[in-house]
C-alpha cells in the first residue's frame, strides 16, 4: 500500500518513541510505501523550530533514516478542504494515488472520499497491526 502520514503525526512520533504515532510510523515504513511530499516536510521543520526546538536534531535523525519516496506536493486541487493550509498535503495524497492518509487533523478526517482511505494512527493500528 501506498500511504502518506500528516505532519501532526511526524511530530507526534518524535515527541515520544514508542507511541501510538511512533509505532504507526515505523510499520508503515517496515510494510509498505511510505510517502511524503515537500510540504509535510517543511511544515514538520516549522512546527518543530517554532513549539520544539530543541528536537530539531530528532527529526533531522528521522527523515535521514526513514525509508521513503518523495513528491511535490500541488497547491490547489479538485477537492476541497476547510483548512487552506492543508490543502497541498490532500491534493498531493490524492494526485499520487494515496491508499490511505494517516493524521489526526479533523479537517481530512472529516472529508468522506471513496478514492482515499483517511484514518487516525489509532485506526490504522488496530486495523493493519493489531488486526481488529
Amino acid at each position: 500500500m501506498r500511504i502518506m502520514i500528516d505532519t501532526n503525526v511526524v511530530i507526534s512520533a518524535i515527541l515520544k518513541q514508542g507511541s501510538v504515532p511512533d509505532i504507526v510510523l515505523n510499520d508503515v515504513c517496515e510494510n509498505h510505501d511510505l510517502i511524503l511530499c515537500d510540504y509535510i516536510i517543511s511544515e514538520s521543520y516549522d512546527v518543530a523550530k517554532r513549539r520544539f526546538p530543541d528536537k530539531i536534531d530528532v527529526l533531522d535523525d528521522l527523515f535521514a533514516q526513514l525509508r521513503y519516496g518523495l513528491v511535490p506536493a500541488p497547491r490547489t486541487g479538485k477537492i476541497q478542504i476547510g483548512d487552506v493550509n492543508d490543502q497541498p498535503i490532500l491534493t498531493a495524497a490524492i494526485t499520487y494515488g494515496m491508499d490511505i492518509l494517516i493524521t489526526g487533523d479533523r479537517h481530512f478526517l472529516e472529508l468522506d472520499l471513496e478514492i482515499l482511505q483517511i484514518i487516525t494512527p489509532s485506526e490504522y493500528k488496530k486495523q493493519y497491526i493489531d488486526g481488529l
